[in-house]
């Protein structure tokens, strides 16, 4: 499952934008666009459910570490009492469960870490994905634009004939590229899902723009230390 999530991701974000815009010239861009988006968009959702269990084995493999650590401890202070009390028997197992919890440790942390990692490589995925969408939007509107400011250069009729301008084809191509997109982010279910879409996507840029604060605070303090 990794290895394929993996490739799959790796497919989709070495692709290039402008050759998939190249490619459509001529043909049913629209309906083109919409299956990369789509494909884009299932990934991503694929990324984020292998995401969610990650994070919740590695919640459950730190819980069960944490309570082995404390067994640990507790398990030694029931040597300390059980020999104080002349109870080798009992202070003898209490060892050998002691025993049996620190063989278990090692591969509770290990696989913590594991996880750990799986976490943060899935969470690059994700924004590899969104930042491969915005370069294919902007591919697309840019065609859009290039398409409507072809024609009005080919001759096509002006706003001073009755005709649309070249501001009205750009209004109208940028319009069309903002439905195909509005259309293709929406899920196809109920509004509360909509609704959770729509906040998850807000999260998204807020994240982003945050991560962009902090690239431009840290350049400006590099630039200030240099002077």
């Amino acid at each position: 499952m990794a290895d394929t999530l993996g490739a799959r991701v790796g497919r989709i974000v070495s692709g290039s934008a402008h050759a998939l815009i190249d490619a459509i010239e001529g043909a049913m861009p629209d309906a083109v666009i919409q299956q990369a988006l789509r494909e884009i968009d299932k990934a991503v959702d694929d990324v984020r459910a292998e995401l969610g269990r990650t994070i919740a084995s590695k919640h459950l493999a730190n819980k069960r570490l944490t309570e082995q650590s404390s067994r640990h401890e507790e398990l030694s202070g029931q040597v300390e009492l059980a020999l104080r009390e002349g109870r080798d028997d009992l202070a003898r197992a209490a060892v050998e469960h002691q025993l049996d919890v620190e063989a278990q440790v090692p591969v509770l942390e290990a696989t913590v870490a594991d996880a750990a990692r799986r976490e943060t490589e899935l969470e690059g995925y994700v924004a590899a994905l969104q930042a491969k969408r915005r370069e294919m939007e902007e591919a697309f509107q840019s065609m859009l634009l290039a398409r409507a400011r072809g024609a009005e250069d080919a001759g096509a009729p002006s706003g001073d004939d009755g005709g649309p301008s070249v501001t009205r084809r750009v209004e109208n191509a940028t319009g069309a590229f903002d439905r195909l997109m509005a259309r293709e982010r929406a899920p196809a279910v109920g509004g509360v899902e909509r609704e959770l879409g729509a906040k998850l996507a807000e999260l998204d840029v807020l994240a982003r723009r945050n991560r962009v604060e902090e690239r431009l605070a840290a350049a400006k303090a590099r630039a200030g230390a240099g002077d």
